[in-house]
């Protein structure tokens, strides 16, 4: 078997900086771990709150620290960094050799959506989200590492995707129509796909998705990870002008 990720984001329409922000990180006893955090408001200031609970996750992650402790960890120390006046909502996706499971660790209001032998559903029990109150806990799922097993985890902006233009996307129903033939990336790319047509091109809030699939034939043992991001028009406009 292979674990497959993948990541598919964007920021919210005329912002320079998107507010949500993804680290990987491999686990010290074997696997990978995903931290996906959606930082309160919007652009630089969000990223900056973003970046400050996904770094101290990725951190605790490496040393080998659980996620559920390594998401507790986080949210005491954006609570005593910001005074408990800023949230921002996480989740981790972890796929642990040391157990054998994957780890969904939620501290959001969007679900994370799993397919298991064949039937997509919705995690979505009440969570909250990180920074605010004191004795806040993250949801936590573990399902055993099996041939099919996907688990797709996305921001707020994907799940109100379409809701100020009378058609908020039913993603439950969507990822249902999908071939289950799919990897990690197929599924991030068209979940974003789907979400920027509701909105039109134009978000209203930053679109991000995480995929996690393992599928049941390794084709060698080699890791693999590869990454493409855009260039932002100054930089070219200045070399241009040079």
């Amino acid at each position: 078997m292979e674990i497959q990720l993948a990541v598919s984001k964007i920021e919210k329409y005329a912002m320079s900086e998107s507010g949500d922000t993804v680290e990987v990180v491999e686990r010290p006893h074997g696997g990978v771990s995903v931290v996906l955090v959606d930082g309160q408001r919007s652009g630089r200031s969000a990223k900056m709150i973003s970046n400050i609970v996904a770094r101290k996750a990725i951190a605790l992650l490496a040393e080998g620290v659980r996620d559920g402790a390594a998401a507790r960890a986080a949210h005491d120390y954006l609570r005593t960094h910001r005074g408990g006046k800023v949230s921002a909502e996480m989740i981790i996706l972890s796929a642990d050799m040391d157990t054998g499971t994957a780890v969904i660790s939620r501290n959001s209001r969007p679900p994370v959506v799993v397919m298991e032998g064949g039937e997509w559903r919705l995690l979505d029990a009440p969570a909250e989200a990180i920074g605010i109150y004191k004795r806040t806990r993250p949801q936590i799922v573990e399902l055993p590492l099996r041939p099919g097993l996907t688990v797709i985890a996305f921001s707020d902006g994907v799940w109100t995707a379409g809701e100020r233009h009378g058609g908020r996307l039913d993603i439950l129903d969507l990822l249902q129509s999908f071939p289950q033939t799919l990897g990690a990336r197929a599924y991030a790319d068209e979940l974003l796909a789907h979400a920027l047509q509701r909105e039109k091109g134009r978000p209203s809030d930053d679109l991000t998705v995480v995929a996690m699939h393992i599928d049941a034939i390794a084709t060698d043992n080699v890791r693999r990870m590869s990454m493409t991001l855009p260039i932002p028009p100054r930089i070219y406009q200045a070399w241009r002008a040079s």
